[in-house]
């Protein structure tokens, strides 16, 4: 038997939830949309309420990674980059609605965020890679 190398990559043979992958691609494609969207915003005259309001659509992947990752054991793996996610997200909120000061941290918060969400997808196509390995 091969011995388990990552807490990530336990249970195999019982897959990983098709949801639970969802919101790990369509965490990371919101994000991006969010980049383009300040940048219009910005530069293009676009309202700032499209970007708002994904913003918040935002929160269902990040608690549908998180409540996942509590509930099925064999994703408990991710546990601890689900939290970071969890962090960066409530930070982004904070600095949302903050002042200008805090505001100017926003984009940086944002691509720690987009980063994040990003080794995040690729530990959730390594757990995927493995599986059709085993096969």
């Amino acid at each position: 038997m091969r011995e388990q190398t990552h807490d990530t990559l336990t249970d195999l043979g019982l897959g990983t939830p098709a949801p639970f992958i969802a919101a790990a691609y369509g965490l990371p494609a919101l994000l991006g949309v969010q980049f383009l969207l300040a940048g219009q915003a910005l530069f293009g005259g676009l309202s700032w309420d499209l970007h708002g309001a994904i913003g918040g659509v935002i929160a269902v992947p990040v608690l549908a990674l998180l409540c996942y990752s509590l509930a099925v054991p064999r994703l408990r793996g991710f546990g601890w980059w689900t939290g970071v996610l969890v962090i960066a997200y409530g930070v982004q909120l904070v600095l949302a609605m903050s002042g200008t000061g805090a505001l100017a941290l926003h984009p940086f918060n944002a691509a720690l965020l987009l980063t994040a969400s990003l080794v995040f997808l690729l530990k959730v196509e390594r757990r995927r890679s493995a599986q059709t390995d085993g096969d």
